[in-house]
């Protein structure tokens, strides 16, 4: 009975974003960001930040989600970001970087907890739709921190780059 509440919330809340024509990238983050679900993740992600068992648990699940959903075409740089993200918590979680600022890996592994979650803004079992909110999030969390992301992906080619000499 307490899912088809649910359900009726999700479809209510996405008709809300239709009929009102406010799907564009901001107005969702910020229904996101304001969201139970995203707070929830974010109050779980500080925990599973200072337990690397946790966070290695973590990318094992979006890596399995990333593979059962196959994104694809349109969607492909959203599963590139969601790999640089699951690089950066795994280089963090094994001490291989640490210069990730501490808001910013929070910030990382809460939305990868949103990611992982079936139950969000827009629930992922609802087709095509399911996974808008996923996608809009992943990208303005990576445009957000995107020094961030710059010195880490400055600090991965040095790490792969074999000094001869």
């Amino acid at each position: 009975m307490q899912f088809f509440t649910y359900l009726d919330s999700y479809i209510g809340i996405f008709n809300h974003f239709l009929l009102l024509g406010i799907m564009n990238d901001e107005s969702m983050i910020s229904q996101i960001l304001k969201s139970v679900f995203f707070k929830s993740a974010k109050g779980k992600a500080g925990r599973y930040a200072k337990n690397s068992t946790r966070l290695f648990e973590l990318i094992k699940d979006s890596v399995s989600k990333l593979q059962k959903v196959g994104f694809k075409g349109n969607l492909s740089e959203f599963q590139t970001n969601v790999q640089l993200l699951i690089r950066m918590v795994r280089a963090y979680a094994s001490g291989e970087y640490r210069g990730l600022p501490w808001r910013s890996l929070i910030s990382i592994v809460a939305v990868l907890i949103y990611f992982v979650s079936p139950i969000d803004l827009i629930p992922d079992f609802l087709p095509f739709i399911g996974v808008t909110d996923d996608v809009a999030l992943v990208v303005w969390l990576v445009k957000s921190l995107s020094n961030d992301v710059q010195k880490f992906g400055d600090w991965e080619k040095q790490a792969k780059t074999i000094n001869i000499g």
